[in-house]
């Protein structure tokens, strides 16, 4: 839930993230195609709101925290600080998707989203992360055991 959005019905306040049903689906891309099945639309699929991708965008100054004490303490994942990064992370994504197509004269069927989280983002935050802090671990910590982000 985040208080930014509007109080008008059931669950308007709700920032849907779909994370592991993404993950599944992305990494059942490459089997099925190898299998010779053709997947269309692949950047319908939405990027993935997880702290390696979430992660590269702050440590590259995409996005600033909006005081210090977030990346100071922990947060619990249905925190708004941890909700917003996560919503932030996914449009961010779609930004540098459609930035690296335009530098690369390439369109989405070329280089879909897929392709660009698998290349790059999630490999790029988990590379900058080590170099940034002791044991790779993401600008803002989250208390959670694993399963939400």
């Amino acid at each position: 839930m985040h208080s930014a959005l509007p109080e008008s019905g059931l669950g308007c306040q709700l920032v849907p993230f779909h994370k592991l049903s993404q993950w599944l689906t992305y990494s059942l891309l490459e089997p099925l195609q190898e299998l010779g099945l053709q997947i269309t639309d692949l950047d319908q699929l939405t990027g993935l709101s997880e702290y390696r991708n979430g992660g590269l965008c702050l440590d590259l100054g995409l996005l600033q925290p909006k005081h210090e004490a977030v990346t100071q303490v922990p947060h619990a994942p249905s925190s708004e600080i941890i909700v917003e990064w996560r919503a932030l992370t996914v449009i961010l994504l779609d930004r540098i998707a459609q930035t690296l197509r335009e530098q690369l004269g390439m369109n989405a069927a070329e280089l879909p989203l897929a392709k660009v989280l698998e290349g790059g983002t999630w490999a790029a935050g988990r590379k900058i992360a080590a170099e940034l802090r002791s044991g790779g671990v993401p600008p803002i910590q989250i208390i959670s055991d694993g399963t939400v982000f």
